[in-house]
């Protein structure tokens, strides 16, 4: 939920005279008064101003980027940075685990929409070479998994079978009851 400037700056005000404003119907009264706080530093920090909602999206670059990141891998927690640079701590937290599985190029900014020839290349990654023990596992699952083929297609015709017969008793039932029902029939 977005909060307009005159909001946030009554919350503010009422927060560092020791009061809370009323919460919001659907917020948990937890989560709304950490947020609270957390408008409290920003304004400490930036000054009250910081509140207002920016009109522009700043793009920061992948340098820029990085500067956070290695702030919050130096030890620095991710509010803290987060709040100094003005972003959500969210957001933070994204680029930072971008960084730890596609290092600095992760954080390059990429524009548009990936092309279908990119999409299918890292769809079909090449895959590498097997090691001795997984080779080893590799054979051994695809042995267990012929078994259980081999066993499964056994009991699909052990219930076949079993259906044919349960069928063939009903039918023999139905022509015994038919040759009785005769009987009677003609005494």
């Amino acid at each position: 939920m977005k909060y307009d400037y005159v909001f946030k700056l009554n919350a503010v005000e009422l927060y560092r005279s020791g009061q809370w404003i009323e919460t919001p119907e659907g917020i948990s009264q937890k989560n709304f008064r950490k947020r609270i706080v957390q408008w409290s530093r920003i304004a400490d920090i930036y000054g009250l101003d910081s509140l207002r909602h920016s009109t522009t999206c700043k793009e920061r670059s992948a340098e820029c980027r990085y500067q956070l990141v290695a702030r919050v891998l130096a030890g620095e927690s991710q509010k803290s940075v987060a709040i100094s640079a003005g972003i959500g701590s969210g957001l933070l937290s994204k680029w930072v685990q971008t960084y730890k599985i596609k290092g600095y190029e992760g954080l390059k900014l990429k524009k548009g929409r990936k092309s279908k020839k990119e999409a299918n290349v890292s769809k079909k990654s090449k895959p590498t070479d097997l090691t001795p023990s997984e080779r080893e596992e590799l054979i051994r699952l695809r042995a267990e998994t012929e078994y259980l083929k081999t066993e499964n297609e056994a009991i699909k015709k052990l219930i076949a079978l079993r259906h044919e017969k349960c069928a063939m008793e009903l039918k023999a039932k139905k022509q015994q009851s038919s040759k009785n029902s005769e009987k009677k029939d003609t005494n």
